[in-house]
């Protein structure tokens, strides 16, 4: 009986939880692993707070290897552990974050599957671009406490002056912040909001949704989940698709092989989601291109 632990940095009863573990335990009966026949998964829940206590709490089980689903949690297993494997997912700077020496030899006991390259940031401020010519200035919300900040920040610097764009750094923990933040944004005219992949910002993607439909504040989204519940766009890799790779590495490492040889994976499927109901609200047509482009439209 081998024993698996998976650490998630969502709620047990958030939406998203669910099918992402599915296709994880999925993968791993398909690689041969049956839990309750020759495998244990022990699973804890981590929204938002209490990394360290779980963290703990799993690696007191004595797993053979561990699924760590977001920085903050790959983070609090990093600071208690330095033996059993772990196989992060949702992770988008290994390399500043410690986790790795490089992404093609990981050189320690964590490897996983990449969830954005900073360059991603340059698609996310075109889009906005081309939704708003006007566009001026650009909100970077973020908690640097759950998210790489700085590896997002540099690169939206970066991409936002071909585009005539001023990257307005925009650093937040709780609720209150968020609606602070973004209400003294909209104060001036020709912004829009992005929104890193950050699990402080998927705790509170309803009350983001609700403050950018107030304030007319088009917004870029990291996650597909944002625009179905009333978000503007987004751009994001299969989120569910990288849980079945993390599930293959963990397969790999419970069959022998050792993290600080197998690469960091990165994502090759993206998916581009448009609201036009939403659009429609803040006044704004969707180009033909941006809607050409798109995978899915909801109108």
């Amino acid at each position: 009986m081998r024993r698996i632990g998976v650490l998630m940095g969502y709620a047990e009863d958030d939406p998203e939880t669910k099918p992402r573990l599915v296709a994880f335990r999925q993968m791993l009966e398909k690689r041969g692993w049956s839990e309750g026949h020759n495998a244990r998964i022990e699973t804890r829940f981590a929204p938002g707070r209490n990394y360290e206590p779980l963290a703990k709490e799993l690696l007191a089980t004595q797993p053979d290897v561990i699924l760590a689903h977001t920085t903050p949690v790959a983070a609090a297993l990093r600071r208690e552990n330095s033996a059993i494997p772990v196989v992060f997912v949702s992770v988008s700077d290994p390399i500043g974050s410690g986790f790795v020496a490089t992404l093609a030899r990981p050189g320690g006991n964590f490897t996983g599957v990449l969830n954005y390259e900073a360059g991603v940031v340059g698609k996310w401020l075109a889009m906005l671009k081309e939704i708003v010519p006007r566009l001026e200035r650009v909100a970077l919300v973020a908690n640097p406490k759950t998210s790489p900040y700085d590896y997002f920040l540099r690169a939206a610097e970066a991409a936002a002056t071909s585009l005539a764009i001023k990257i307005l750094p925009s650093t937040v923990a709780t609720g209150a912040d968020i609606e602070r933040a973004i209400e003294s944004f909209a104060a001036a005219p020709n912004g829009a909001l992005l929104l890193s992949p950050d699990s402080t910002i998927v705790l509170h993607r309803d009350l983001i949704i609700a403050l950018a439909a107030r304030h007319k504040l088009p917004a870029v989204y990291p996650y597909r989940f944002f625009v179905v519940a009333g978000g503007l766009m987004s751009y994001e890799t299969d989120q569910v698709a990288l849980f079945r790779l993390a599930a293959s590495y963990v397969d790999r490492i419970l069959r022998g092989d050792k993290p600080a040889d197998l690469p960091v994976q990165a994502p090759t499927k993206f998916e581009t989601t448009v609201n036009v109901r939403t659009a429609k609200a803040l006044d704004l047509t969707v180009p033909p291109g941006l809607l050409v482009a798109a995978d899915e439209v909801l109108e």
